[in-house]
């Protein structure tokens, strides 16, 4: 696909989207074509001048309400990066423009509701036209999708099949949610009391998937203690939305998984009395409810370079091997972290995947780019993938 672009960064002046022009501009300099998007030229230009980017990087301008210049943004470019949310508010119009047009998408959505939708609106066009339309590609939920499909991949080459179930487990994080991702929930709860069966989407681990019905999940809504772990564990906020893309990415890989496969995500605080106390704290923490991150405002430089996170991933495979396989960010999960992989997704998918591999299609991360994009996050973007 001859474009003039390989991407286009949309929302570029927004805190979020500042940090994947950003890390562009330094990846990549003057060796990527690719653009920045918003709804004001004179907005862009500051941004562009005072992060010190190149004034030959142009300046498209563009906006979620107005359809055609959306459509002319996506005729330029093999793929968008929008950080442009709360998506069920901002996005249709976006994913309708590049099904249409062929071009590839990734975006930082966690609303399942709207992810149901795009998949039974935009699927057809999207298939039609080769655009490979890939939600979720920040921290939610690119390590838990990609770390589950880690550790399948070693199970079913080295122990005769994939582990049949699953348990997710967040051992370290340092940092912050974005505000992006709270007023992302705010909407979806809003939705749901004008649409009841959006309750139903929520609860049921298979939404995203759509005709297939598997087994029981485990629930994890409350605090456990974990013998084999050595510690308790408490629910975990994102299980909700990374659980429901573990199990698309399944269905999309023709249950590679398994169709008895079970999957959750929890967060491990420790043994003994204090670990139970911390365990039963994160249960109650309503702290995201009452006091959301606002969107637009985000860490300073110094808190997201000291932020991290690290995921495990505990599997048996079919001969009786207890497998761990690891997934690390050198950055806080919400910013740091989360602009590097939603830019190196979108790259991905332009310089790496060929459409005659990998169709048009609504995706999540592991099916559309799997090995390809834990290459492209361990080379580039501070992620570390390992089998323990």
């Amino acid at each position: 696909m001859s474009r003039e672009f390989d991407v286009v960064v949309f929302g570029a002046t927004g805190f979020t989207g500042r940090l994947v022009a950003e890390y562009l501009n330094n990846q990549y300099g003057d060796n990527l074509n690719w653009a920045m998007a918003g709804r004001s030229q004179e907005k862009l230009a500051q941004v562009r001048d005072a992060m010190g980017i190149s004034k030959n990087v142009p300046l498209i301008t563009a906006d979620s309400s107005d359809m055609d210049s959306l459509d002319k943004m996506a005729a330029r470019t093999k793929s968008v990066c929008t950080t442009v949310g709360p998506y069920q508010l901002y996005g249709d119009n976006l994913v309708a423009g590049c099904a249409g047009a062929g071009t590839d998408y990734v975006d930082l959505s966690g609303e399942p509701a709207w992810m149901h939708d795009t998949i039974e609106k935009y699927s057809d066009a999207a298939k039609a036209s080769g655009a490979r339309i890939v939600h979720s590609c920040g921290f939610d939920s690119i390590p838990f999708d990609l770390g589950v499909y880690f550790l399948q991949q070693h199970a079913i080459k080295n122990h005769g099949g994939p582990c049949l179930n699953v348990r997710g487990r967040v051992r370290k994080m340092k940092g912050t949610f974005s505000g992006g991702t709270a007023a992302s929930f705010f909407e979806t709860m809003k939705r749901a009391g004008q649409q009841p069966e959006i309750i139903g989407w929520l609860k049921d681990p298979f939404s995203l998937a759509p005709g297939f019905t598997g087994p029981a999940q485990p629930k994890g809504n409350k605090p456990i203690y974990e013998e084999d772990l050595g510690s308790w564990s408490a629910p975990f906020i994102m299980a909700s939305i990374n659980t429901k893309n573990v199990h698309r990415s399944n269905a999309l890989l023709g249950h590679l998984y398994g169709q008895d496969f079970t999957y959750d995500e929890m967060i491990l605080t420790g043994d003994g009395a204090q670990g139970e106390a911390m365990a039963n704290h994160v249960a109650k923490d309503d702290s995201m409810a009452k006091n959301p991150p606002k969107p637009g405002e985000g860490p300073s430089k110094e808190e997201r370079e000291t932020g991290f996170y690290d995921v495990a991933f505990y599997g048996s495979a079919p001969d009786g091997t207890a497998l761990t396989a690891s997934v690390a960010g050198d950055k806080d999960p919400g910013y740091g972290s989360t602009s590097k992989m939603i830019a190196e997704a979108a790259l991905c998918l332009a310089q790496d995947i060929d459409k005659s591999v990998i169709g048009g299609g609504i995706y999540t991360s592991a099916p559309a780019m799997g090995e390809a994009l834990i290459a492209r996050l361990s080379k580039n973007a501070g992620l570390t993938f390992k089998i323990e």
